[in-house]
């Protein structure tokens, strides 16, 4: 089900990314800025070219009625009265003209009949128009030439005027279909332009962001190279500019972070070699406390029974020593990486029953082992992890320790269970630690707090790993699942058993 949101999850982290962002923060700058440019540039230019024709249309249309108004007789005629719309309109300029009388209110004189008569003329015009105003310093004439836009089959511009109180008013129809044409044009050129332009800014941004980009790359590239613990991992510094700070403050983060890594590394060599030199050289006198111990512990039942409690305390105290010297060791091997992988292939089964047989567990121990599943295993270092969650089993969880082996998708995986109350859930995290003890009071047990460590770090050698958890019925447990085959035998395979969590 989740293969189908795959595409939807990457074009969405494409849609993210700092190059689509840039690109498209350019786009949007520039088409805001192209649009609101090419507008004003739109309306300025419309506003002029409307007015530069219509002022043109008007003047002349009061030059020409003024010229031909003083012809007219005072009492003219309808056919009088058109032959002044005629002249009039034969101007050049390509209006027409209507002309009312109020003498004659039946006549209506036009130079277009069939087109313009005093129906197409704005009632607020006509009003304006035939209102004298009082003459004053600011107006000479008692009647203005008013005009107003309107839309007939085109756009016109409709002007009207009276030259005498008592002469006839006259109204200009001029067509303004050729400027809308050119306004047209013009919004079609500025359409382009912004079209250029978004072009142009989508280009420069692509050149700007692989300009910025190319450094940043560069810049998680080694970051993941640094990360991945190639410590020599630096930048080339060119310039000296942001970026170029960011490359400097990289690579004096990585050469800090070097040498800190380097001391550290020389610090726990030193310690992994001190704990290698204490446990080899405690091995030497615990082998001749180990004899004399043995002899001890044979010897302890004719004792004295006053010296007997301390006898029997000094051998087990010495065994304890011992085993904590053997485990400090191989620890030691693990960190040092010179763990060895000796494997053979094992029935799984065998080797579960011959652990619990050599130490005398199976009365206490239920097992679900089908024979015939073969793995390819360190017999030893496995006999040293089922000695382990056995042991611990039945030492901290208590009888019946149930341990069961299945086979599943090219691994073997072995459930070891007990019957106590669980590992407590803060302790959980953190049962694969080294010393670590969920009883911070019994500073002094029988574990070393090594064995689950040391435990993991054989599984992981193996290429497996061991999980904990509890029970739904109650009780831990401890599941260790291998590959039937394990993934190399090189040593530098074995992991730190610190490292061995869940």
């Amino acid at each position: 089900m989740s293969a189908p949101h795959r595409p939807r999850a990457g074009a969405r982290r494409r849609l993210r990314s700092l190059r689509v962002r840039l690109i498209a923060v350019f786009a949007v700058v520039a088409l805001v800025t192209a649009v609101s440019a090419s507008g004003i540039a739109y309306w300025l230019n419309r506003d002029a070219v409307l007015k530069r024709a219509q002022d043109t249309a008007l003047n002349d249309f009061r030059v020409s009625l003024t010229r031909n108004v003083s012809a007219l007789p005072l009492d003219a005629s309808c056919q009088e009265l058109a032959n002044l719309a005629v002249q009039v309109a034969s101007s050049g300029l390509n209006y027409d003209v209507v002309v009312v009388d109020e003498a004659h209110p039946e006549c209506v004189a036009s130079s277009d009949p069939g087109r313009f008569t005093t129906a197409q003329v704005p009632g607020p015009l006509a009003t304006q128009v035939g209102r004298p105003r009082e003459i004053g310093p600011g107006n000479p004439y008692v009647y203005h030439l008013y005009w107003q836009r309107v839309n007939l089959d085109g756009p016109y511009v409709v002007g009207g005027t009276k030259v005498v109180p008592t002469g006839p008013t006259a109204y200009m129809f001029k067509s303004l279909q050729n400027e809308r044409a050119d306004l047209n044009t013009l919004g079609w050129s500025l359409a382009i332009a912004t079209l250029l332009a978004l072009i142009g800014s989508a280009l420069l941004a692509q050149a700007a962001s692989a300009t910025v980009l190319r450094p940043v790359k560069r810049l998680g590239e080694a970051a993941r190279r640094l990360g991945e613990g190639e410590l020599d991992t630096r930048l080339e510094v060119e310039g000296g500019d942001e970026l170029a700070d960011l490359a400097r403050t990289f690579n004096r983060a990585a050469e800090s972070l070097s040498e800190q890594v380097a001391e550290l590394s020389a610090r726990e060599a030193q310690s992994r070699r001190f704990v290698a030199d204490m446990s080899h050289e405690l091995r030497t006198p615990l082998t001749a406390m180990t004899a004399v111990t043995d002899i001890l512990e044979d010897e302890a039942d004719a004792l004295d029974p006053m010296i007997e409690p301390a006898v029997r305390l000094v051998v087990s105290e010495t065994r304890r020593l011992s085993d904590l010297v053997e485990n400090l060791m191989e620890v030691t091997r693990f960190d040092a990486g010179t763990a060895k992988l000796v494997a053979d292939e094992v029935d799984i089964a065998d080797l579960i029953m011959s652990c619990i047989d050599g130490r005398a567990w199976y009365d206490a121990v239920e097992v679900d082992a089908p024979r015939g599943v073969l793995a390819v295993v360190d017999p030893r270092r496995l006999d040293v992890v089922f000695a382990n969650l056995i042991g611990n089993a039945l030492k901290h969880g208590g009888s019946p320790v149930r341990v069961r082996v299945r086979e599943a998708d090219g691994s073997v995986v072995v459930q070891v269970s007990d019957s106590g109350p669980g590992i407590p859930e803060d302790v959980l995290p953190h049962v694969f630690d080294r010393f670590y003890k969920a009883d911070k009071g019994r500073a002094r047990s029988e574990g070393s707090g090594l064995g689950l460590s040391i435990a993991m770090a054989n599984a992981q050698i193996h290429g497996g790993t061991i999980t904990a958890a509890n029970g739904p019925q109650g009780g831990a447990v401890f599941t260790l699942v291998l590959p039937l085959t394990p993934p190399t035998t090189d040593p530098d395979r074995a992991e730190n058993p610190k490292e061995g969590t869940q």
